[in-house]
């Protein structure tokens, strides 16, 4: 399951979630580095590559592999995880090297004239088959290049949960006492474990997995990786252990898989150990068991990710340009199956002009006034023999009313 990406992506995610902070949220930073890496073929994606603020440091790769990684991402979709990307320009902004970019980018990416905001709403709406109704940036005159990315997913359980008391959770457990039901893991189809982490010590982890896709996906699938620490460490350090446990969750034996024989009877917040005589053929006559319990959950959010390699991005297709990028989640996890989705949008914005004092004046002609018709004849070789001979005058002393059919 390990793949190029996995580092370069959990480094990312751990820059996004770390801005959120440890409220409740879903994110997709997936969604947020596809867009940066379209940016990386810009001619000028290298610069300041040493920079931890570039936009290399915030792909963590090198701009050219993070472009072609993301080319076979979206040129080969996951049957189970739809993606778009697309990218908007007004025309009257539109340079040689915008188009240059535009013509290298992957085939699946739509390009075209930026929408309304209308026109956005409905693309967030078709790409996510429904789930984010809007589009997370709201259109302005000031806007003249908009990108945006769509990652969604809609699953079922290859074997639903069952159904426990919140009691389950345990008694240290701040959900038990105000939670009426929660998931309990089937006889078979699911897998938990106890896994030791660098970052968060030992960790609970339970993974679900998706029915396949009905045309089989040729072995495509979705995992979904839930992974608890004790309660006193750091959120960022449990994400971190999450990635990594991720990267692998496919595996015959998971990195890091603690035997139950090796860990003391008794309770913790994590999980409860107990020990019993059975008949077994296990190896040594010593079999491990897992079931795990947790709730059902959603959310809706939406992150600005402006300072998270946008502001390099935009820089590198178009200097001068300032920048501006929001992400629009929603996901839920219950009894038989999972669905999220994600819209990530980023505008390249023309500044506006420091603060100044204007003066508006609007002149009216109500009394009698001169007019003069005058040609004009500029050539190539400078004015024609007409240039600024006037061809009519006039007073205007008798106006006549606006008829009807003008003013409709």
């Amino acid at each position: 399951m390990t793949t190029d990406l996995h580092a370069p992506l959990a480094r990312y995610a751990a820059r996004l979630h770390a801005s959120v902070g440890d409220r409740h949220h879903v994110a997709s930073p997936l969604g947020a580095w596809l867009l940066l890496a379209l940016c990386a073929a810009a001619p000028d994606a290298a610069a300041g590559s040493h920079r931890e603020d570039g936009l290399a440091g915030f792909l963590g790769t090198d701009p050219a592999a993070a472009a072609r990684a993301a080319a076979a991402l979206l040129d080969a979709p996951h049957p189970l995880v739809p993606s778009a990307t697309a990218v908007w320009h007004r025309p009257d902004a539109d340079t040689a090297g915008l188009a240059a970019w535009r013509a290298a980018l992957p085939r699946a990416t739509t390009t075209g004239q930026l929408p309304d905001q209308a026109g956005l709403d409905a693309w967030a709406r078709e790409h996510t088959a429904g789930l984010v109704e809007r589009f997370p940036l709201t259109v302005s005159p000031q806007v003249v290049l908009a990108l945006a990315s769509a990652l969604a997913t809609r699953v079922s359980w290859a074997q639903p949960f069952d159904v426990a008391p919140a009691s389950a959770l345990g008694p240290a457990s701040p959900w038990a006492g105000r939670l009426t039901r929660v998931l309990r893991t089937p006889a078979h189809g699911h897998l938990a474990w106890i896994a030791a982490t660098p970052e968060a010590g030992d960790v609970a982890v339970h993974t679900a997995a998706a029915r396949p896709a009905p045309d089989g996906g040729d072995g495509a699938g979705l995992l979904v990786v839930s992974v608890a620490a004790a309660p006193d460490v750091a959120a960022a350090d449990v994400l971190a252990a999450a990635y990594r446990i991720a990267a692998g969750a496919d595996a015959a034996e998971p990195a890091g898989r603690r035997s139950l024989f090796d860990l003391p009877l008794g309770e913790t917040p994590l999980w409860t150990l107990r020990e019993e005589v059975v008949h077994t053929h296990a190896r040594g006559g010593r079999e491990e068991r897992h079931a795990a319990v947790l709730p059902r959950w959603s959310a809706r959010n939406e992150h600005d990710v402006s300072e998270l390699g946008f502001r390099a991005a935009v820089a590198a297709l178009a200097p001068g340009l300032r920048a501006e990028a929001r992400q629009a989640t929603v996901a839920s996890y219950t009894r038989y199956g999972f669905e999220a989705a994600a819209v990530t949008g980023a505008f390249g914005l023309v500044s506006l002009p420091p603060e100044g004092v204007a003066r508006t004046a609007e002149l009216r002609f109500g009394h009698p006034y001169a007019v003069v018709a005058v040609a004009t004849d500029r050539r190539a070789g400078g004015a024609g023999p007409w240039h600024g001979v006037p061809v009519f005058s006039g007073w205007v002393s008798e106006p006549d009313d606006l008829p009807e059919d003008e003013a409709a």
